[in-house]
């Protein structure tokens, strides 16, 4: 354990996980005001606050609780052991409240009804693959650095997930908190809630893979540090 009690990690979540997707919807909504309809200026608008939000907060909360922000990534910390069904349970509740609370919040700082019902058509495969393709690269570039170069891990998720908007099909959720929570804004940042199971499905599926995929690329060069550490 690294010294915080289980409320406090938890608070971190949802404290982090809310900022996060203040930060999505907000700039969505900003960024819709103000590109006058041009919708790649609109996306580059929302894209940068996301991923500097993300640098941000896995800086201040990393800390505490390992600032996860996503149940795809506790999930694939579960699946490596490394943290316990109850817990990673208990994260995945305050994840999803605090990505509700942020929603919530972006809307009323921009004068919104509060709850709303998503609208943008998010569907089809090539938009599923690209969720699974984003949450893959993700949870990798996490558990590539986790035990190697903890350091790096706010810039490298920053920094990834603000190129995968661009380069992924569904614009990167590759949340299942941040898709539950985009289901109940209306705006530019926002999913049809009857398209977010489908995007949850994928997040999760591409979270296993990457975690199978660490083990075949870094178990082998996890083991040699660890033997060559024993030696010594």
């Amino acid at each position: 354990m690294n010294g915080f009690s289980a409320a406090q990690r938890l608070a971190a979540e949802v404290i982090g996980t809310a900022f996060l997707l203040a930060t999505v919807v907000g700039s969505g909504i900003m960024a819709e005001q103000l590109a006058g309809g041009n919708i790649a200026l609109a996306l580059l608008g929302n894209t940068l606050p996301t991923g500097a939000i993300l640098i941000v907060l896995i800086l201040v909360f990393g800390p505490v609780s390992g600032a996860h922000f996503n149940p795809a990534v506790t999930f694939a910390f579960a699946m490596r052991g490394e943290i316990g069904p109850a817990p990673a349970i208990a994260y995945v509740v305050a994840q999803v409240a605090g990505a509700v609370l942020g929603v919530v919040i972006a809307h009323l700082m921009f004068d919104l009804p509060a709850i709303q019902v998503g609208v943008i058509v998010r569907t089809g495969t090539g938009q599923w693959l690209g969720e699974v393709v984003a949450t893959f690269g993700l949870v990798l570039t996490i558990l590539a650095l986790v035990a190697r170069n903890p350091g790096a891990i706010p810039f490298a998720v920053g920094l990834y997930i603000t190129a995968a908007y661009w380069f992924t099909s569904s614009t990167s959720f590759a949340n299942p908190a941040v898709t539950i929570a985009r289901a109940l804004t209306g705006t530019f940042s926002g999913i049809a809630p009857a398209h977010a199971p489908a995007f949850i499905a994928a997040q999760f599926a591409g979270a296993a893979l990457a975690v199978v995929a660490a083990r075949l690329v870094f178990r082998p060069a996890v083991a040699q540090v660890d033997e060559m550490a024993a030696a010594e």
